[in-house]
């Protein structure tokens, strides 16, 4: 977190918005007051953004369960 008096933060507001793109500013006052500024991200991730999944199956272990499901059957060893 960076600190900067009230006078600095008008001097360089330009640079003061840049930095609270990557972390929170705080804004010191004479009188004592303090003020925080951070970055509101507008979130534009698709609604299909997942995070990643560590797994030991391969692509062909993934195809053949989606050709399974298609044809509706079950790709659990119970089933065979």
């Amino acid at each position: 977190m960076k600190i900067f008096t009230d006078s600095e933060a008008r001097q360089d507001l330009s640079k003061i918005l840049v930095l609270a793109q990557e972390e929170e500013i705080e804004i010191h006052r004479d009188d004592g007051a303090v003020f925080s500024l951070h970055s509101k991200r507008n979130k534009r991730e698709s609604p299909f953004d997942v995070p990643g999944v560590k797994t030991s199956a391969t692509t062909r272990d993934i195809l053949d369960a989606i050709r399974a499901s298609r044809r509706h059957e079950s790709t659990t060893p119970e089933s065979q």
